[in-house]
């Protein structure tokens, strides 16, 4: 169980080629902020939020309308131990037709349960996929900040 990476999943409206048009617009869904872009194989991109959170990603594969993965190259988080416990793992987003609805699956490669960042992480993650991105794709508008009555 430890070794299980952190996974969820939603169903939309929407065809695959709409999710995955929302997935590259990362500014509008991550809360944060982004410099650089993730719609081109091989771009790098940075995410931070406020001095918490700091982490770029490298986009490793880009495969329209089914699947979508970052490989974090870099990464700070204030909150823990291993302030690099994100370097070397990789962000997933598989989607596929399911009907007349769209599967999104997200899964963070190399968070498990056996990570001190795990139990924060997965929550955020959760309000972050779960919440924002499938705001920002079944809308088109870009959600509030989920954190922002934490900060």
């Amino acid at each position: 169980m430890s070794m299980q990476n952190f996974s969820t999943s939603f169903m939309v409206e929407r065809s695959p080629e709409e999710v995955f048009a929302a997935i590259n617009n990362v500014r509008n869904w991550w809360s944060g902020r982004v410099e650089g872009n993730a719609d081109r194989l091989g771009e790098e991109f940075s995410y931070r939020y406020e001095d918490v959170h700091y982490s770029k990603q490298k986009v490793t594969e880009l495969v329209p309308g089914k699947r979508i993965a970052w490989h974090v190259i870099d990464g700070h988080l204030s909150f823990i131990e291993d302030k690099q416990e994100w370097k070397g793992t990789d962000i997933v987003f598989d989607i596929a037709p399911k009907g007349d609805k769209t599967e999104l699956r997200f899964t963070h490669v190399g968070l498990t349960p056996s990570g001190e960042c795990y139990g924060a992480c997965s929550s955020g993650w959760t309000a972050i996929i779960n919440g924002n991105l499938r705001e920002f794709i079944t809308t088109g508008k870009a959600p509030a900040d989920p954190f922002a009555a934490e900060a």
